[in-house]
């Protein structure tokens, strides 16, 4: 027998997921165990106490470190499918995945294999899943910029399925100014373009994205509330911010979810949404963020469904793929 009721929680799209960091440690021990790489941790539960941070910084260690597991097109393989049958579970519709080509590369894994990997399971993710998706290849912005032209290249010139880019990992001490050619190139190209900012930097890294690198979404940005006249611009342009507010807390960006400052970015009248980051680390796939969010500010139905509309209206999806997910949006949202 069915339930004629709405589901609990409405449709949405994930747009700031960073694939390497779907890698819950189950998964992390069997391609260790396939690989022949040994991670200094008994099991998989030991692993996950370890996942305490202090900062960005330590989450970046670790993180990478887990990403020694992952040598094959086949462990990618098995990686995207893993967040794809979690995602389903959450409500996903569509996902705009990102993955960081340099961190495997450093690691002598060819970027046939990275990119084949991926996109052979996201070629079937309607079909098997039910999420449409998009894959984002992401630069780190505390590697060279020089460097990451050149992978941007070789994606371009493999021709490999990538709808945009992103910049990511450390933000201290690495404006988006360095990378202004990575994004010239990438726009010329015909990429939509999306960058972190404003995660553990000034509100100032906020506006440089957007004028320098001609960024068209922002990932985390929550320090766009420091500077007024900005917030003010962001509102009034209707600028896509992905944030992930369990993550900032794990990471200590702000002390407290009471205390984060989505509630004064959907009173702003920003587009902003809520997304996971890389839900095994923060103990919080998109399902569990918005029920956090959904608990800590006592948000209506309405403020849910805004928040879900938001990461549609946000997303690379063609406007009128992007028009049936807002439908469905509203239809849950009247209770339909």
């Amino acid at each position: 027998m069915t339930s004629s009721a709405p589901p609990s929680r409405p449709p949405r799209a994930e747009l700031h997921v960073h694939l390497e960091g779907t890698l819950e440690p189950e998964l992390a021990f069997e391609l260790a165990a396939r690989n022949g790489v040994r991670l200094p941790y008994d099991g998989p539960d030991a692993l996950r106490a370890a996942y305490d941070f202090a900062d960005l910084g330590s989450f970046l260690e670790l993180y990478t470190a887990n990403m020694a597991v992952l040598r094959t097109a086949a462990d990618f393989a098995d990686l995207t499918r893993a967040y794809l049958r979690r995602a389903a579970r959450a409500g996903v519709r569509h996902a705009e995945i990102t993955v960081d080509p340099q961190a495997h590369l450093a690691r002598g894994v060819p970027l046939e294999d990275v990119v084949d990997g991926v996109a052979e399971v996201l070629a079937r993710s309607e079909p098997d899943h039910g999420i449409s998706t998009l894959l984002v290849a992401a630069f780190h912005r505390d590697e060279p910029a020089a460097g990451a032209l050149e992978v941007l290249d070789r994606l371009l010139a493999m021709d490999a399925p990538i709808v945009g880019i992103g910049l990511d990992n450390a933000e201290t001490g690495y404006p988006p100014g360095l990378f202004t050619d990575l994004y010239a190139r990438a726009e010329a190209a015909g990429l939509r373009r999306t960058a972190h900012a404003g995660e553990e930097g000034p509100a100032s890294n906020v506006r440089d994205a957007l004028d320098l690198l001609h960024a068209e979404r922002i990932d985390h940005g929550i320090a766009v509330v420091q500077d007024p006249d900005l917030l003010a611009r962001v509102a009034a342009e209707q600028v896509p911010f992905t944030v992930c507010p369990v993550s900032n807390v794990r990471l200590r960006a702000v002390p407290s979810l009471a205390e984060h400052p989505l509630p004064a970015m959907m009173a702003a009248g920003m587009l902003v949404s809520v997304h996971s980051d890389d839900p095994p680390y923060f103990d919080a796939y998109v399902d569990d963020v918005d029920d956090a969010v959904t608990a800590a500010f006592g948000h209506t139905r309405d403020q849910r469904a805004a928040l879900a509309a938001a990461s549609f209206r946000g997303s690379f999806l063609p406007p009128d793929r992007a028009a049936a997910h807002l439908a469905d949006v509203e239809a849950w949202r009247t209770g339909g």
